[in-house]
């Protein structure tokens, strides 16, 4: 799926990011059709603790979920399970693998999400391939013990400096997400705000409302 800059920004309004921890005897699949009936807009499969085989194959399951409904999906960091399993692309942390050797491996007509914390980093990206950036943490995250926090003013310097599209991620909910008004993001990027509350469809469909305000 290889979508034009306004195509793309458009579709990064409200990107989700799963966690089955959060699971309720359901599959993933399953909460991830209710993310995107309530609004979500993109979404990316973070798996850190299970082998490339059962990847593999909750990535299918993930994949035609949101082909159904033509919701962007990509894998986090598994450059190797978002060739094989037909993503639309993959989105590699600053740890990751470079993301001109990622482009060579997914092709040009896949997306490439690249996690940015700096200017530098952002710019380097951005040469380098990058269809769009995560930048974050912005706010405190219990998701990811090892994320750096990047201030507003940093979040604005970035979007600043990229003519790509940009969103925000870490700590995002309810409640703070009208705080990243005005830095020039195109969307943000949240994992229990979604996938915790207990009516999954319902939490997308606020946190949709509250993206749409963001413009």
């Amino acid at each position: 799926m290889k979508l034009n800059k306004a195509e793309l920004s458009k579709a990064l309004c409200l990107y989700a990011v799963t966690d089955r921890h959060w699971l309720k005897n359901e599959s993933l699949s399953s909460v991830v059709e209710k993310a995107i009936k309530g609004g979500t807009t993109f979404v990316q499969l973070r798996e850190k603790n299970c082998s490339d085989e059962e990847f593999l194959r909750i990535a299918f399951e993930v994949k035609d979920v949101c082909k159904k409904y033509g919701v962007p999906f990509v894998i986090n960091d598994n450059v190797k399970v978002a060739a094989e399993c037909g993503a639309d692309g993959v989105h590699v942390g600053q740890s990751d693998m470079n993301a001109v050797n990622v482009r060579e491996i997914v092709g040009e007509d896949a997306i490439l999400g690249v996690s940015a914390q700096t200017v530098e980093q952002a710019l380097l990206a951005e040469k380098q391939g990058a269809d769009y950036l995560g930048v974050g943490a912005v706010f405190a995250t219990s998701s990811k013990d090892d994320a750096d926090s990047v201030s507003r003013e940093m979040l604005k310097a970035i979007c600043d400096a990229v003519k790509i599209p940009v969103v925000a991620i870490g700590g995002i909910n309810l409640s703070n997400v009208g705080e990243l008004s005005g830095t020039g993001i195109c969307g943000v990027s949240v994992i229990s705000a979604i996938f915790g509350a207990d009516d999954v469809e319902n939490a997308a469909r606020e946190m949709r409302a509250k993206c749409e305000e963001l413009k």
